[in-house]
């Protein structure tokens, strides 16, 4: 049961087009909390991963119907500029691959410029694979080694007290007074 919970929110969250957490984080915590299996928790973070992101980017492709006539012109012409050339197409699908961009934009300006949205999701699954193994692997490591010092210090009150500080102190950063005082200063006077 553990294991379709994980993957229905990995899915979910790769369904968003922008402020969802890395998919590694989620399946970190799944390890460390749950101990699941890693190769498992790889396999189906993938799959869960490249079908949200997948049918993010059929979204997107849904959603260009109801821009102007000027955007789709302007969106055509960038299809046609990057599809004019074969290795503007393989540096494409290197970056879903080896992608240091957010993957959410990604999928959304790919269904937004109408590109093969298979080889791509194929390019971002392969990529994943390496990366998650990677996260998952160390995770595994470091909480073998460190496991129990990280366990007492999240789960004590002080950490708790710390981490709701912070999270109340980043709520009230967008009421906080942030406009400048209009208050000129004193020019000082001439001597005497």
């Amino acid at each position: 049961m553990k294991y379709f919970v994980i993957s229905l929110i990995v899915f979910a969250v790769n369904l968003l087009p922008a402020f969802g957490p890395p998919t590694w984080t989620l399946l970190v915590v799944a390890r460390l909390d749950w101990h699941l299996d890693v190769v498992a928790l790889v396999v189906l973070g993938v799959v869960a991963a490249g079908a949200g992101r997948f049918f993010l980017a059929h979204g997107a492709r849904m959603l260009r119907s109801k821009f102007s006539a000027r955007y789709r012109d302007n969106l055509a012409s960038v299809e046609r500029r990057l599809l004019r050339r074969p290795s503007r197409m393989f540096v494409l699908f290197a970056l879903f691959v080896l992608s240091p961009l957010p993957s959410a934009q990604l999928f959304g300006a790919a269904g937004l410029l109408e590109f093969r949205i298979i080889p791509l999701t194929a390019a971002f699954m392969l990529g994943r694979v390496v990366t998650y193994a990677l996260y998952l692997a160390a995770a595994t490591a470091a909480d073998q080694r460190f496991g129990q010092a990280f366990h007492h210090f999240w789960g004590s009150p002080w950490s708790i007290t710390l981490q709701a500080v912070f999270l109340v102190g980043l709520a009230a950063l967008p009421v906080l007074p942030w406009r400048r005082s209009t208050v000129t200063p004193v020019e000082p006077r001439a001597g005497r």
